[in-house]
């Protein structure tokens, strides 16, 4: 493994733990584990763009959220820049959740 993809590896997992820190204020789960991170990309000069989505497209933190994880994510030392794009395709249901965010919401 050639350092490059050691450290966009790395880096992603760092950007996962950020993600992990962000709640959706009406599920309390973060949003990581609620499925509503579809991607993550990091190019060669640590620009990061992630595409997600909300649980409704009426969401009320539809302005908030995203500008929330690009500023966590650009907090990180080694990130150059962050873009969230917010996708409503496919639509976000429970299914998209981990089996740790329907354990804690009671659903298993």
């Amino acid at each position: 493994m050639s350092d490059t993809t050691q450290d966009t590896a790395e880096l992603g997992e760092k950007i996962v733990t950020i993600l992990k820190t962000i709640y959706d204020p009406e599920i309390p789960v973060d949003i990581y584990e609620l499925g509503l991170i579809y991607d993550v990309f990091v190019n060669e000069d640590n620009d990061v763009k992630i595409l997600m989505t909300l649980t409704t497209p009426n969401c009320p933190v539809a302005e908030t959220l995203p500008v929330e994880v690009e500023e966590k994510v650009k907090s990180l030392n080694a990130i150059n820049n962050c873009e969230v794009e917010i996708t409503f395709d496919p639509p976000w249901t429970q299914d998209l959740m981990s089996e740790e965010a329907k354990l804690e919401l009671g659903m298993l």
